[in-house]
């Protein structure tokens, strides 16, 4: 790989986790259920029944995983907080016991040298405020302000890097519409509104950190955009492209750029979302930065018989897939932070995931040599160092994972981790990406 000499020299380097996927301890120091903890509970929502319940122990286990990060030598480390743990009532009385583990966290990544990138929201929404009707309910955005303004004033006197959502796309289309991530609801109208209340909840989430952290804090929301082909060039596969684009990519970039909802996904959907006065304005507040996650390209194809927005992803013949299925595409991460940087500006990017899923074989002596994840990993950072060649403004990279952990839906069976988790005993083990991705960066500071 060569030297990734188009990156600014104070490129941050870091990985990332999330709450629900790593923590466990579901029911430790006042923390209530969260819509995961419910959903988890759904005969056949979850591969193999697996739940978050124990998940890697990082609630127990964090100083250990701290220790792992310095080994990795990473700059940065992008976690979540859990709301659940924060207020487990949704709104109203903070519990001191669970914002003392992030607390405690902070102080201990600082003093390891390491930037804590703070996510407010990682999809584990109180099931409190699910049972108020969760985010097509415009009161969850409000509380979702509340939440985010207690987490700023308690840690950010030291933290300073705030995402605010993460990958809205997927608490509204995959949780309301498809279905297949909590809370579980298929229903398109449902979805269309809690797909504004989440972007109304960031620009308010945005204000509240803004007007709560000490330290000057630099806050954007975390989208995960894809660039989208049509299977064939027929009118009707072109045209779904359009279509997969506008559900994928323009819903959710138009209105954080000031440019209200794209009037034909308004068409597609059928339904207006429940825009009030001020709400437009209130999602395009400013933000410092755009966060990216990345895994594959769409190539879709017209299909009347789908979910809106009524196309199919197709397979890609003769392509490599992750274990995921997911086709593995470097070029398409060039091409969307090409295309995100020129079409909306976004003052800075952080790629803040990107990682791959394969079958991990730990060999005799307990090593796994993963070459398929290093491959991938070397083949994604080059497609980003062409994107700055490019001139977008790329300011950090994110791996995904720091651990192997509970992959939502999927279970425990589809590995992202730099770091081997052993679920039985809890043992971590650095898997050879783990190492190959320490040697990059050490290679990048020469």
């Amino acid at each position: 790989m060569h030297h990734l000499s188009h990156l600014p020299s104070n490129f941050v380097w870091g990985a990332a986790t999330a709450a629900y996927q790593i923590e466990g301890a579901v029911d430790a120091d006042g923390r209530s259920p969260s819509i995961w903890d419910t959903f988890g509970r759904v005969p056949g929502a979850i591969a193999n029944g697996d739940t978050g319940d124990v998940a890697c122990d990082h609630y127990h286990r964090w100083p250990e995983d701290l220790g792992l990060l310095r080994e990795l030598g990473v700059d940065a480390y992008r976690f979540s907080v859990a709301w659940p743990r924060v207020i487990p009532t949704g709104t109203g009385a903070v519990n001191t016991k669970g914002l003392a583990f992030y607390d405690r966290l902070v102080d201990e990544l600082l003093a390891a040298g390491i930037r804590p990138f703070v996510t407010v929201y990682h999809w584990d929404l109180p099931q409190v405020l699910q049972d108020k009707g969760g985010w097509p309910v415009r009161d969850t955005a409000e509380a979702l302000a509340e939440y985010a303004g207690v987490v700023a004033g308690a840690l950010g006197d030291r933290v300073t890097d705030w995402c605010t959502v993460n990958e809205p796309l997927c608490v509204a289309w995959i949780g309301h519409l498809e279905g297949t991530m909590a809370p579980g609801i298929r229903d398109l109208r449902l979805a269309v509104d809690a797909s504004h209340h989440v972007l109304l909840g960031h620009g308010l989430a945005t204000q509240a950190i803004r007007a709560n952290a000490s330290a000057e804090p630099s806050v954007g929301i975390v989208l995960n955009p894809s660039p989208v082909d049509p299977a064939t060039d027929s009118e009707a596969d072109v045209a779904a492209a359009t279509r997969s684009d506008g559900h994928t990519n323009r819903w959710w970039l138009d209105p954080l750029h000031g440019r209200g909802y794209p009037r034909d996904m308004i068409e597609t959907y059928g339904y207006e979302p429940p825009v009030r006065d001020g709400d437009l304005e209130t999602i395009a507040t400013p933000t410092d930065f755009l966060g990216v996650n990345y895994y594959f390209r769409a190539v879709v194809a017209d299909d009347p018989t789908a979910p809106a927005p009524f196309t199919r992803q197709v397979e890609v013949p003769g392509a490599r897939h992750t274990a995921m299925g997911w086709e593995v595409s470097p070029g398409g991460l060039e091409r969307i932070l090409t295309r995100v940087a020129s079409e909306y500006q976004p003052a800075r990017i952080y790629v803040t995931e990107q990682g791959s899923a394969w079958p991990d074989v730990v060999a005799a002596d307990g090593s796994i040599e993963d070459k398929e994840r290093i491959d991938y990993l070397e083949q994604h950072l080059e497609a980003i160092d062409a994107a700055a060649a490019a001139g977008v403004p790329l300011a950090g990279y994110f791996v995904w994972s720091l651990l192997d952990n509970l992959e939502w839906a999927y279970g425990y069976d589809k590995r992202f981790g730099l770091v081997h988790v052993d679920y039985a005993t809890q043992e971590r083990t650095m898997k050879a990406s783990g190492r190959r991705y320490a040697e990059i960066l050490r290679d990048f500071r020469r």
